[in-house]
Parts: C-alpha cells; structure tokens; sequence
C-alpha cells in the first residue's frame, strides 16, 4: 500500500483505516462496538432478536467500505473522493435526524459528526490540493502576473506546461489532462 500524494488523499486513508479497524471490531467483539455507540447491552437476547446479525452486516460493511477507500487512495481517485463528501454529508443528515427524532441514542451523534467532520475535511482537502496544483502549473508553466492582468507562458519542448503537469497528476496510465 503506497501512502497518499494528496491532502484529499489523506482524509480517505484515515477513514478508510478506521472503518476497516471498526467493522473488524464489529466482527471479533460486536458488544464493544455496541457499546460505543451508546446501545444497551442486554445479558440475554430473546428469540427473533437480530441485534448480532444485523450487527454482523454492519460491521462487514464498514470492513468492506474501507478497503475501498483504502483502494482509491491507491490509486488517487479523486472522483470517489469528490463523490465521498456528498454521500458523508447525506450519511450525516440522516444520522443526526436519526438522532433528534429519539431513534437512536444522543452518544450516536458522535458517528453522525464524524461522518460530517469526515466529509468537510475531504472538501478542504480537495480544495487545498487543486490550489497547491494551479501554483504548481502557474510555476511550471512560468505564468506570471503581467502589468495588464493577463499572465505569461513559456514553451518547453513544444509541450505546455500544462499538458506536462495534467499527465503526472492523472497518474502514468492515464492521458494527459485527465482526471481519474
């Protein structure tokens, strides 16, 4: 597993980690789990409770879902990244409405502010990211500021600096200007 090339990149990995780490601990100690999130924990279960099944589902989900994130920062797939903060803020609207409507307990606000906060940082860092790679085109590229506004670019090799920078940025597989 390589280590992220971005900001962006970074937020996936540490919610990736996480997620892998908490469906594995979902899976060895479901009760830990339970407990965390602030659910009662009862010495027996009656029949037709399926509290540990649905437990089970949940916890390979989360498993699962972090192998993916794990997988695009990988390979630096920043459409999933971009896609990640819509779907995280959507995951904490329904989470914190969970909360507020008494369907589940307070201490499970927690997971909805992580799913916030989570996504909120990914945005950053995607904002961050594409602000640090306009400087490097800009410095490449050797766009300055002119008098009148408008900037200056320089040839090298007939390939614009841009098209240079595109390619590296999309990954060696990928052609240049393209964004995966």
């Amino acid at each position: 597993m390589r280590l992220p090339r971005s900001g962006a990149g970074w937020t996936i990995a540490v919610f990736g980690v996480l997620a892998v780490l908490l469906g594995a601990l979902g899976l060895v100690w479901p009760e830990a789990q339970l407990r965390m999130l602030g659910f009662t924990v009862p010495q027996t279960r009656t029949a037709g409770d399926y509290t540990a099944t649905f437990l089970t589902a949940s916890s390979m989900a989360s498993f699962n879902m972090g192998v993916y994130y794990l997988l695009a920062v990988a390979t630096e797939w920043r459409a999933f990244y971009r896609f990640t903060v819509v779907f995280r803020l959507v995951t904490f609207t329904v989470f914190t409405l969970t909360v507020l409507a008494d369907v589940a307990p307070d201490r499970f606000i927690g997971v909805a502010l992580w799913e916030g906060a989570g996504a909120v940082a990914t945005a950053l860092g995607l904002r961050w990211d594409a602000r640090r790679s306009a400087a490097v085109v800009a410095d490449v590229d050797g766009s300055a500021p002119t008098s009148s506004g408008g900037s200056t670019k320089s040839q090298v090799g007939g390939v614009s600096g841009d098209a240079r920078i595109g390619s590296a940025a999309a990954g060696p597989a990928a052609p240049a200007g393209t964004d995966r």
